[in-house]
């Protein structure tokens, strides 16, 4: 799809943030796994369908030096976290959400991306569901009860373009 046939209604979501940034100090390559989705959901419930799934690393604590972000080894083999296909395929086919998102350059790990592959964002996009890259500021919303609200300018046929992405987080009653 391009940018203006995303529907209104999937510009206002509930946001489920899943937080992988210590695991991410620990292994720059680290991808998402189903043990990290079961966790998060034995903590909260399931992930509820038609919601915005971010990807917490606090790699946008890197911006904006495009160095780190792309985190470059000697031989030019970047390195940066990802999203796996198995939980992609989870969020999308099992639970029904409506985007994802996250705070690195791509969907796909560093290792594969900083090669110019991107086959797990080419997947993901072919399923009809869209995306928002170089999130930032998701150590500031809770994994669950906030809402996120997404919105761009609409250029013809655009597929990409940069976005305006913010929470509201409800108060405490």
């Amino acid at each position: 799809r391009t940018i203006e046939e995303i529907r209104h209604d999937e510009m206002i979501l509930p946001l489920v943030v899943i937080d992988i940034h210590e695991k991410v100090l620990e292994n720059n390559d680290y991808v998402v796994t189903m043990e990290d989705i079961k966790a998060w959901e034995a903590k909260h419930g399931i992930v509820p369908e038609k919601t915005f799934v971010a990807l917490r690393t606090d790699w946008s604590k890197r911006w904006p030096n495009l160095d780190e972000m792309r985190n470059r080894d000697e031989n030019g083999v970047s390195h940066s976290p990802g999203w796996s296909r198995e939980v992609i395929d989870y969020l999308i086919k099992t639970r029904n959400i409506t985007a994802i998102g996250h705070e690195t350059l791509d969907t796909d790990p560093g290792i594969r991306a900083g090669s110019g592959n991107w086959p797990l964002q080419n997947y993901y996009m072919g399923l009809n569901h869209y995306q928002i890259e170089n999130m930032k500021s998701l150590d500031q919303v809770p994994e669950f009860g906030a809402y996120i609200v997404a919105a761009w300018s609409i250029p013809k046929n655009g597929d990409g373009f940069p976005a305006r992405v913010y929470a509201i987080i409800p108060k405490e009653k």
